[in-house]
């Protein structure tokens, strides 16, 4: 027989330690005879270091008693030379007593005979292997600090004293799990959430573990903290949430993890601020589509100035961003609560180059339409740019050429506007001229240059779309301007195939393109063509 007494859970003390604390552990004795009572003495090597309550006792057949151990941790000293492992140890002194009185079978004290463990006459077994392992917050913190992978865990394993050792905490408020992101580490990250810590700690700032690791950009272990459920919105303590901390940074990786796992793409920060606002004011173009791409409405304001995305992006002078805003719908005419829109606010900054895409531009396409040709001069005068496109891709020369305005066109053309300029779907105004015919305008097209055998995305050339129409007179001015009737006859069958949707289109404009009709022929009441969007026109 080895042993009178088995040690429990295993040979090795873990004495938590805690700045102002008492520092201890403890150690379970089982007695492993069925008939017989055992005395035990338990010794520390260091006896300057470690107090044992009880010291001594009795242990009654098959039952165990609970060894405290206390070690003596000065309140202004650092942790041990060596942890979480030490050179310290224990003697364990056991001994059969035959007819040793035990009132309570689980009772002990420290008034056992020192000489049951000295007489020569009985046989003492000696267990010196007891060991002693640090654990608590000072010590788990320094380990994670130090990145100690296989004694983090060793300790994490043999820490069973009612406490969690895989949420201690620093002196700054900081989990193992914050530690843990703030040095990059997914791979100590996944074995902290084996341990199951409270994923939603926060630390002494206010933030989540989520929230932190959205900050660094760590999207190996976002995608972690997610698996492990952690949630995406913001804390109630935090300024920010995670979709706003990887949008401001401009993590795109981690905004998409985060979208996809259903985070509230609108939800906003403490002074009402969306993502897309902070993606906007830190020019975080990519992270700004993703957002919009995933539903994030541009026109919100926020609390402080009722400022919205397009408002910030002004303000900052950044073009692209204005662009992307405005082609995702934002509304250029929202006031903030200084009842300025964005164009005054490009106004208030200087950024003269937003003119046209936050006003000057709409003015020109309006004159173009109507046929303004002062109008037009000014505005052009003014700084808006000639090529300018709308949202469709149109410019004010397809708008003029398709209303049939000969002297805003013509204007147009002497301002140097590009007369091939194609819109969404390869329309170049001589096809909107030719759409609406309008002989005039595409006679000026034509002596100008414009490409008369230029196709639509779909390969629609002018020529087809006067065929279809009967454009008699459209296709003279064509053909005498380098046009032949192979470009009728070599389109493809999928451009030319019919849209009672397309022609639907039409019917709402008959009217109003039979007037601008050279010939005033009646128009067919089937279309053969892929139609540009006459929606655009009104």
């Amino acid at each position: 027989m080895d042993r009178l007494i088995s040690l429990e859970p295993s040979n090795v003390v873990a004495i938590r330690i805690e700045q102002g604390q008492k520092c201890c552990g403890q150690l379970t004795l089982r007695n492993v005879m069925y008939t017989m009572p055992v005395a035990f003495r338990l010794q520390p090597m260091n006896k300057t270091r470690y107090t044992i309550r009880p010291q001594s006792g009795i242990i009654s057949p098959l039952t165990t008693v609970v060894v405290e151990i206390s070690y003596d941790f000065p309140s202004n000293s650092s942790l041990p030379g060596s942890f979480p492992y030490c050179d310290d140890s224990f003697l364990l002194h056991s001994v059969v007593v035959p007819g040793a009185a035990v009132k309570n079978p689980s009772s002990t004290h420290d008034s056992v005979p020192i000489e049951w463990f000295t007489t020569r006459k009985k046989q003492v077994f000696v267990d010196s292997g007891i060991k002693v392992m640090f654990v608590g917050s000072l010590v788990m913190t320094r380990l994670v600090k130090n990145g100690s992978m296989d004694e983090i865990r060793d300790v994490l394993e043999k820490s069973d004293m009612g406490w969690k050792a895989v949420d201690s905490v620093d002196s700054e408020g900081q989990t193992l799990l914050h530690l843990a992101i703030s040095q990059s580490r997914p791979d100590l990250v996944q074995m902290l959430l084996e341990f199951e810590p409270n994923i939603e700690a926060r630390s002494r700032s206010g933030t989540t573990p989520l929230e932190d690791a959205a900050s660094s950009g760590e999207n190996l272990i976002v995608e972690l903290l997610l698996a492990h459920g952690a949630n995406t919105e913001k804390s109630e303590s935090s300024t920010w949430g995670p979709l706003h901390l990887a949008a401001g940074g401009g993590h795109v990786d981690v905004l998409k993890l985060l979208l996809l796992r259903g985070a509230n793409v609108n939800a906003v920060t403490k002074d009402g601020n969306t993502a897309l606002h902070l993606a906007v004011e830190e020019r975080r173009r990519d992270c700004a589509r993703i957002l919009l791409a995933g539903g994030a409405q541009p026109n919100i304001g926020n609390l402080a100035d009722n400022e919205t995305p397009l408002h910030i992006a002004s303000a900052l002078g950044d073009e692209n961003m204005v662009k992307l805003l405005l082609h995702k719908g934002a509304n250029k005419d929202i006031r903030n609560l200084s009842g300025k829109t964005a164009y005054d606010v490009a106004v208030e900054h200087g950024h003269t180059r937003l003119f046209d895409a936050l006003r000057l531009g709409d003015r020109l396409y309006v004159a173009a339409r109507k046929g303004e040709v002062r109008t037009v001069n000014r505005v052009l005068e003014s700084g808006a740019a000639i090529n300018g496109q709308d949202q469709h891709g149109w410019t004010a020369l397809h708008r003029a050429s398709f209303k049939g305005h000969t002297e805003v066109v013509r204007l147009l053309i002497e301002k140097g506007v590009n007369v091939d300029a194609r819109d969404g779907d390869g329309y170049t105004a001589l096809h909107c001229a030719v759409e609406s015919g309008n002989a005039d305008v595409l006679e000026l097209l034509v002596k100008k240059g414009a490409d008369v055998k230029a196709r639509t995305n779909k390969g629609v050339t002018a020529m087809q779309i006067a065929d279809s129409l009967n454009y008699a007179g459209i296709t003279r001015i064509l053909i005498n301007g380098g046009a032949t009737k192979d470009d009728i006859r070599n389109g493809s069958k999928n451009s030319l195939a019919f849209t009672n949707k397309i022609g639907r289109k039409y019917d709402k404009n008959l009217d109003s393109i039979k007037k601008k009709s050279t010939r005033g022929r009646e128009l067919r009441g089937s279309f053969e063509w892929s139609a540009s969007p006459l929606a655009m026109i009104n």
